[in-house]
């Protein structure tokens, strides 16, 4: 059984042990991206950030609890930085443009966060023959549905767009996503961010009822490596 946030070696919550924790999701996030769920070991978590094999198995108890820890580790400062970013846009088009570029546009290869599609296309393996994976994988498309679903509530509510059933958009919406950014992340030829951002936002203005109408593309778009990618999701 994983042991709760927080937790260390005969203590409570606190700093230290949170922060050590931390270290261990970062490190599990970055090499299920350069290697693949199958080929990361606890051993190699743990060697990267100078613990114990035995440390990292007492906080996640097994590695497919440490593949759903990292990615929600990951997702909570997608959600930190999609916050922020939805405050400083005005508008129910604005707003969704921010959401398709967090999910289909690359992350520079400086960000503070490992790209995060390596993470999920393992999970949706293991999710897929394991039912406890499952369940986290279903959590966690929740909260992104649920987050497509309070812009448009938010937009019906300030009278951008008619009452319509938010909750049946985010759930379209939210698949059409994937499928547009898991093209991208494997460098698609015929699909790149900026028709997988058209086809997102034409499908969105068209369902919701405003205008939106595609900016100049651009001269080239920098194709993202294979299995990595997603800013959100993340």
């Amino acid at each position: 059984m994983a042991v709760a946030a927080g937790a260390d070696e005969g203590q409570g919550p606190d700093t230290t042990s949170d922060l050590r924790r931390d270290q261990m999701l970062r490190a599990a996030a970055e090499l299920i991206v350069e290697r693949g769920f199958s080929e990361t070991r606890i051993t190699d978590v743990a060697r990267r950030v100078g613990a114990s094999p035995a440390l990292v198995v007492y906080y996640f108890g097994t590695k497919d609890h440490l593949l759903t820890a990292a990615l929600r580790w990951s997702e909570r400062t997608f959600y930190a930085a999609a916050d922020l970013l939805l405050a400083e846009q005005h508008g129910v088009r604005e707003r969704l443009e921010a959401l398709v570029r967090l999910t289909c546009v690359p992350q520079a290869d400086d960000a503070e966060v490992p790209d995060t599609w390596g993470l999920w296309f393992d999970l949706w393996a293991q999710a897929f023959r394991h039912a406890e994976v499952a369940r986290d994988r279903i959590d966690l498309d929740q909260r992104w549905r649920d987050l497509i679903a309070r812009v448009v509530r938010d937009a019906v509510a300030d009278n951008e767009v008619a009452d319509v059933d938010a909750d049946g958009f985010a759930v379209t919406f939210a698949a059409l996503l994937d499928g547009l950014a898991i093209q991208v992340a494997l460098s698609d030829p015929v699909l790149d961010a900026d028709r997988a951002q058209q086809i997102a936002m034409g499908f969105a203005a068209d369902t919701l009822g405003f205008a939106w109408r595609p900016r100049r593309r651009r001269r080239s778009v920098r194709a993202a490596p294979a299995a990595d990618g997603r800013s959100r999701r993340r």
